[in-house]
């Protein structure tokens, strides 16, 4: 019998034939439900402690709880009422447990955590949320939470809130795929990069680690390990990833920007990896990406439109991983303004951005800030001969949009003016998706220059943010319509969420 939420329920004799514990002799209608159906109602009360509350109605109930495939403990609980759950438990498996506690530290998660590691067969998600503010001040100083093996769960989330992290020095995860680690602070004798190497995690698919402390060395090698995600990783100087099977790599704001620090090194060897995003220091003299002959999609570090020198710097990031490249079927391009006067910074594109590789679909972000992005959009298109389809969304950022405000006609974001005039043939693009306009003059001037450009244009589909008033967004939709020609196919034209909403 399958239940809605994907849970099997096993057949199992009912518990007690006797009275309801009040004397009647006769049991009420929903105590002579089948085992399988309490035990299913006992789910939808979420909280476990709640569910255990049960066992006082009649001996009908006393055990049904202790049955139940999955435990909840939201934040409050005491840590020996969970050992004490924990150890009651009697289901045959214990498919998924998740925990909730508030600043809690290793003391108060190290009493059940090893009783979980025994009886776990699935999921465990373990969330610590913090109060305090300051994580660099909170990383490493309260202790380390010591991580038994669980030898038979298949995932694991763990957001310890900068709480330390030690993982096992022996034993095998023999059936985890799925490892999340946010928030931790790496400790102890035994690396983290050894945990999740195939000799301890032998069919390890899925792999994250996010906004983590002391992870100065990561070095993994994995024969089964798919997609691998790192992201804010503090400190992390050196990175060896050899994975045989790996498809997609993700890596963003984990090495330091600040020249002053030490180049960062780094050794990729992944032949099958179909998506790299790359979001992150790069430089080709102390970081080799070996051969990725099946690459399709490729995502860089967002270029600086206009800048001073450092920006230039955050620049040569994006344009020698390009340069790396001859041919990417997919790009992943984010063009960025700052929220500030520009006039008096450098135009950062001519300078940077000579060639790009051989792409045939581009997905380009724009953190417009108010400002004009047509010459931008227009320098990178030039080089996008062979482009068929383009995907371009404004606003990407996380300024409240009643707090961005056009620029003035003077502003340097108008210059070069020539992407208004001169001629771009891209006899190759046939869609185009335009998300998240204002509708300002810019937006339309592109949007209408694109038309221009676009020679075998197909369909064009356009979603406007949901700042736009109506008025303004059928007056602007009208004017977008007035640009089409014969056999282009219009869609959209509708409101979009904010990022707000999104979030």
């Amino acid at each position: 019998m399958e239940h809605r939420d994907g849970e099997i329920a096993v057949k199992r004799p009912n518990l007690s034939d006797g009275g309801d514990g009040g004397g009647s002799g006769s049991e009420d209608r929903l105590s002579a439900l089948p085992d399988d159906v309490l035990i299913h109602i006992l789910l939808k009360l979420l909280d476990t402690t709640f569910a255990a509350r049960t066992s006082v109605l009649s001996t009908r109930w006393r055990r049904l709880w202790r049955l139940l495939p999955r435990l909840y403990f939201p934040a409050g609980n005491d840590p020996q009422r969970i050992c004490l759950a924990l150890t009651a438990h009697e289901a045959p498996t214990l498919c998924n447990l998740e925990v909730r506690v508030m600043d809690g530290t290793p003391d108060s998660v190290a009493p059940w955590l090893p009783i979980a590691a025994r009886r776990l067969s699935r999921g465990l998600c373990l969330i610590n949320s913090v109060t305090h503010s300051g994580s660099e001040d909170m990383a490493g100083g309260r202790g380390a939470l010591e991580l038994p093996c669980f030898e038979s769960a298949t995932s694991i989330f763990l957001s310890l809130g900068y709480i330390g992290l030690a993982v096992p020095s022996s034993g095998v995860f023999a059936r985890l795929t799925g490892l999340e680690l946010n928030r931790i602070t790496v400790h102890g004798p035994c690396t983290l990069g050894d945990a999740v190497s195939s000799p301890c995690c032998p069919v390890l698919q899925y792999l994250v680690i996010s906004d983590s402390w002391g992870l100065g060395s990561f070095t993994i090698h994995s024969e089964s390990l798919l997609e691998m995600k790192l992201t804010y990783l503090r400190g992390l100087q050196q990175l060896t990833v050899m994975a045989s099977a790996l498809k997609l790599l993700d890596v963003s704001s984990c090495f330091a920007t600040d020249l002053s620090y030490d180049q960062p090194v780094v050794n990729i060897s992944a032949p099958q990896l179909l998506t790299l995003l790359w979001r992150d220091v790069y430089d080709p003299r102390f970081m080799q990406l070996g051969k990725m002959e099946n690459l399709q999609w490729l995502g860089t570090y967002p270029l600086m439109v206009y800048g001073q020198y450092e920006y230039k710097v955050l620049n040569s990031f994006c344009t020698r991983l390009l340069q790396r490249f001859e041919l990417i079927q997919n790009l992943i391009l984010m063009l960025v303004y700052r929220p500030e006067d520009i006039t008096n910074h450098h135009y950062l594109m001519e300078q940077h951005i000579t060639r790009l590789p051989y792409i045939t679909f581009m997905v380009m972000n724009i953190v417009a800030s108010g400002h004009s992005f047509g010459a931008s959009s227009f320098h990178v298109l030039r080089m996008c001969a062979g482009l068929r389809k383009l995907s371009l969304t404004v606003g990407v950022t996380t300024i409240p949009v009643e707090e961005e405000t056009a620029c003035p006609s003077s502003c340097a974001c108008h210059q070069p003016p020539n992407w208004k005039t001169d001629e771009l043939v891209l006899s190759c693009l046939r869609e185009v998706e335009i998300h998240n306009l204002r509708g300002t003059e810019h937006e339309a001037a592109l949007v209408k220059r694109l038309f221009d450009w676009a020679t075998v244009l197909e369909k064009v589909t356009v979603t406007l943010h949901c700042s736009v008033a109506p008025n303004v967004a059928k007056g602007f939709c009208q004017r977008l319509q007035s640009f089409s020609r014969p056999g282009i196919r219009m869609e959209g034209l509708h409101f979009s969420k904010s990022s707000r909403d999104k979030s």
